[in-house]
């Protein structure tokens, strides 16, 4: 045969077929094949003993949601073109995007309402404020652009 090899090819084909090709019953049985051990997870002692991400973390460092406003703002004044892109080019602005995700933070404040702390319902109060004036402006000043 064409595809035959001097050597061993390292695996080793069983037939594992409970029928003869005559259709009778095999009388041997064919090897027990060992399955893989799948792990298993902790036990809830464990997961007590990892330690909080927030654990030792100081006061003065942003919590999750603050990054998650800060990364939003962020993005948001990317597509409105108020931050450069990776090489220092100016990006045009992408006003379908920005707004898109204007309404994300808007959304994310609905849904935490009363679960905030001040200063962070503060903040996302002034983040909002802030990409709402500055959208409404860009509008404008594309609307005279195109006029």
């Amino acid at each position: 045969m064409a595809d035959e090899k001097d050597g061993p090819s390292g695996f080793k084909v069983v037939d594992r077929r409970a029928f003869t090709v005559e259709g009778s019953p095999r009388a041997e049985n064919p090897p027990e094949v060992k399955k893989p051990e799948t792990p298993h997870p902790p036990d809830q002692a464990a997961w007590q003993d990892m330690a909080s991400p927030l654990e030792g973390r100081s006061s003065d460092e942003p919590s999750g949601f603050e990054t998650l406003v800060s990364y939003l703002s962020t993005t948001t004044m990317f597509q409105l073109g108020l931050i450069p892109g990776p090489g220092g080019e100016r990006i045009p602005p992408d006003m379908v995007n920005a707004q898109r995700t204007i309404d994300l933070l808007e959304v994310l404040q609905e849904k935490t309402k009363g679960n905030l702390t001040a200063g962070e319902s503060r903040l996302l109060d002034e983040v909002l404020y802030e990409l709402r004036m500055t959208f409404v402006e860009l509008q404008k000043r594309q609307t005279r652009k195109g006029q």
